[in-house]
């Protein structure tokens, strides 16, 4: 979308020629969805210090707990869906910290870990809950710590809750009309963290796509050039510039784990931080997830 061209008068201060097309701005990470290659019924993953989660629409509709639906805003065509987590890379740092090192220091040894070993079960709302109970009062909440336990069980049970609360987010997208054929997980984490784009396509069950190479700002790279009339259409531009992906396939023993688990997580998202929620029994949860810990380990 074009906004107008420049002046006379700031053509001559930047050495320019009056009435070139100057485009309209957007968000960072909406465009940064562009950038990634999303079209509609994908979903875009700006996984950095907190994650944006992206999806177009051909329609506008209000989804509940998702205080992102706009018209235009990601592309001008179509609507916009945005969500998120209030924290992801913050909240793995914060772990780090408390442990006396860093991210990729405490990282290291992560692939060798399996669905559900820890036995630990995450609620990632250190920062509060962006979506979809939209509560910045919510604390984080860890299920199953004993005396043995490591800070890099605590990161690997963080990864996981992460990627367990991104399937509440599109699977409430889904539920009002939001097409989710492919998962595009953007931003920096991704390209240097291949741990959590594994966890990530196991638990929702799905190919994660990831860009060869860092796509932050090719999104407006896009937009200059269909304001310079370069390409005709977003979709001729996305297969010009866009790089071709890693797509990481999820292995069906490890989704099945994860599913288990996830029916536990989301009786406790909704449990813990709905603020109408309805009495649950939890009296399970515990010896549930030691259970399926001793079979990840191969004790069982």
């Amino acid at each position: 979308m074009i906004a107008g061209g420049l002046s006379s008068k700031w053509a001559k201060k930047l050495g320019l020629r009056a009435d070139i097309p100057i485009p309209v701005g957007a968000f960072d990470a909406h465009w940064d969805a562009i950038g990634a290659g999303a079209r509609p019924g994908d979903v875009s993953n700006v996984v950095g210090t907190a994650t944006c989660i992206m999806a177009i629409s051909e329609d506008t509709r209000l989804i509940p707990g998702v205080c992102g639906v706009v018209p235009g805003s990601i592309d001008p065509k179509r609507t916009g869906v945005e969500a998120g987590l209030s924290a992801t890379g913050d909240l793995f740092g914060a772990i780090a910290r408390r442990a006396g090192t860093a991210v990729k220091e405490l990282a290291a040894g992560l692939e060798e870990y399996r669905p559900g070993q820890t036995g630990l079960l995450r609620l990632a709302w250190d920062n509060g809950d962006r979506t979809i109970l939209v509560n910045p009062n919510l604390g984080g909440i860890t299920f199953g710590w004993n005396m043995t336990h490591t800070p890099q069980d605590e990161l690997f049970a963080a990864i996981e809750g992460t990627a367990f609360h991104t399937r509440v987010i599109l699977e409430r997208m889904a539920e009002y009309g939001v097409p989710i054929r492919r998962v595009i997980n953007a931003g920096g984490i991704p390209q240097k963290n291949p741990v959590l784009n594994r966890v990530y396509a196991n638990v929702l069950n799905k190919p994660v796509l990831v860009p060869q190479v860092e796509v932050t700002s090719l999104g407006s790279s896009i937009f200059a050039f269909l304001a310079a009339g370069t390409f005709r259409s977003i979709e001729e531009a996305q297969d010009a510039i866009c790089p071709s992906y890693r797509v990481v396939e999820p292995n069906l023993v490890a989704a099945r784990t994860y599913e288990e688990l996830y029916q536990i997580y989301r009786e406790l998202y909704f449990g813990f931080g709905g603020m109408d929620s309805k009495p649950m029994l939890a009296g399970g949860v515990l010896p549930a997830l030691r259970g399926i810990a001793a079979a990840a380990r191969g004790a069982v």
